[in-house]
């Protein structure tokens, strides 16, 4: 999932910084769109009846399967689309509209088994025919999840309910991506016409209401009764408001014109106090500096391991989690999910906040007089620029701040201009935080870094499809990043979510996708949210 925030003012005041926090649990580059002007109030409590009025900070950049994106949009085109595979609230994966699923004994073919009986909203049948074809389009077709099915060779379909995915090597992540974008299904007649951008024909358990739906800004569901996993919806009617502003978010729930939505944490003891449950998840995104050229190319200082040791003791972490972000989150020294199997909290002690012990390492390296670098200034990184800026000047790193247009974020990123960029970035399950920051070819790894040990685990954590086995693989991932300092990690992001009488979060921060079945009516049995 990629996620950000904007903010016009270079150096944010107190205020001004507390504010950009529940934007930054969001998604990548905040569109500037306003809430749609209906003010009819949003209905809560038990029964078919309910609405669920929740206000999210982006906007889904289209509902073409091959282009869809991550983030708080998920909640939109999620609720329209079937997923292969279904991840529940724990980040447990469960059949979707693949009922079940094997592996070949070598691992090198993924059999899936398509449920029986679903139907798009056109009425045409779901097949696999209809699976086959939205692989191939996303396989084909450039956008975020294309290299998700990089390790895919072919796709088969031996019989209309059998659909055989075809593996150059083994690929145990490939379960995981077919649960989020990459596992969507597509209908094969109008997915890639243009209308499919805005009018999208799906599987899944709502149909967009294009009536009532104003692109931008307000995202109209409805549940289709016939859907055969009905008991994971209980909301009738699902309104998604784009709302990027944190004090019109706040305003919308006072107002009953929504009913869940995230919140700063200037807003939760007045939310609290009108009635709203509060569920605070600790963190669902992380501030990242990559140190990108580990081999010293373009910036020779990174090619030391302890320069990047030292870039590690510059920030004091726990006081920026206190100050900045007001306590709504955590310091880290590590990449991955707190929630997650390869999180290893005694990795937090590695580099504790030096800063003469970083200058001493950085004058061992043959610089003690620090250097000088460029990094990109990025739509959802400008609040904390300033912060990275001083700590980094504090032990003789001087960062300038090149400005990148928002639409330019990604292919800046991954231009291999910048020898280290700071990111701020949803989390996601070890797998896939694995294969975008330590894989040669991961978005996040642009500059293709190798190491002998770490290609060896790369392959066994691709071939381990033991869950329990590959968790302790991705541990000593995560000890081989931390200790070679691939990048610095400063803290975690948490997120405020405020829920209606009769509605609740179901969320813990274990699974970061963004998906309807977060939420569920106070009282049912619906926990899983599968």
């Amino acid at each position: 999932m990629r996620i950000g925030f904007s903010h016009s003012r270079p150096t944010p005041r107190p205020r001004q910084r507390s504010q950009t926090l529940a934007a930054v649990a969001a998604t990548a580059v905040l569109a500037a769109t306003t809430a749609a002007c209906d003010s009819a109030p949003a209905t809560s409590g038990s029964g078919t009846g309910t609405t669920l009025a929740m206000s999210i900070l982006s906007t889904p950049n289209s509902f073409d399967p091959a282009q869809l994106i991550e983030g708080q949009s998920t909640y939109v085109w999620d609720s329209i689309f079937d997923t292969l595979v279904l991840q529940d609230n724990k980040g447990e994966l469960h059949p979707g509209a693949a009922q079940s699923w094997s592996y070949s004994k070598d691992g090198r073919a993924l059999t899936l088994k398509i449920r029986q009986g679903m139907k798009f909203s056109s009425g045409d049948p779901v097949d696999a025919n209809a699976v086959r074809a939205t692989l191939d389009r996303i396989r084909s077709t450039p956008g975020q999840s294309q290299l998700s099915l990089a390790s895919v060779s072919s796709v088969e379909t031996p019989d209309a309910s059998t659909v055989v995915i075809r593996l150059k090597q083994p690929d145990a992540t490939l379960l995981a991506s077919l649960s989020t974008a990459p596992g969507v299904i597509g209908d094969p007649k109008t997915m890639a016409a243009k209308s499919a951008t805005l009018n999208p024909v799906g599987s899944g358990p709502y149909t967009l209401d294009t009536k009532a739906t104003v692109n931008g800004s307000v995202y109209v569901l409805n549940r289709r009764d016939d859907y055969w996993n009905n008991k994971a919806y209980p909301f009738k009617t699902v309104k998604i408001r784009v709302i990027t502003d944190p004090t019109a978010a706040a305003n919308a729930l006072k107002a009953g014109e929504t009913n869940a939505g995230t919140l700063d944490p200037s807003q939760v003891s007045t939310i609290k106090a009108a009635g709203f449950q509060i569920t605070h998840v600790q963190a669902t995104a992380g501030a990242y500096l990559v140190l990108g050229d580990r081999a010293g190319s373009k910036l020779k200082p990174l090619g030391d391991l302890r320069v990047r040791k030292a870039i590690n003791m510059a920030f004091d972490r726990q006081k920026i989690v206190t100050q900045i972000l007001r306590g709504s989150g955590k310091a880290t020294d590590q990449l991955f999910n707190p929630k997650g199997k390869a999180y290893d909290e005694t990795l937090n002690a590695k580099y504790p906040y030096d800063v003469a012990g970083a200058k001493k390492l950085l004058t061992e390296a043959g610089y003690p007089k620090g250097f000088s670098v460029t990094m990109p200034s990025l739509v959802f990184t400008k609040s904390f620029e300033p912060i990275f800026t001083q700590a980094l000047a504090d032990i003789g790193v001087k960062v300038t701040w090149e400005p990148v247009p928002a639409q330019q974020t990604t292919t800046a990123v991954a231009s291999g201009k910048y020898p280290m960029f700071l990111l701020v970035e949803g989390l996601a399950s070890d797998p896939i935080m694995t294969r975008s920051f330590y894989t040669p070819t991961g978005f996040r790894n642009v500059f293709h870094s190798t190491d002998p040990k770490l290609t060896k685990l790369l392959g066994q954590a691709s071939g381990e499809l033991d869950p329990a086995k590959a968790a302790g693989i991705y541990r000593e991932i995560n000890e081989f990043g931390v200790e070679n300092a691939w990048l610095a990690p400063v803290f975690y992001i948490g997120t405020d979510w405020a829920t209606k009488k009769g509605i609740t979060y179901l969320g813990d921060g274990t699974s970061t996708m963004a998906t309807i079945r977060q939420f569920g009516e106070a009282g049912s049995s619906q926990q899983s949210g599968r």
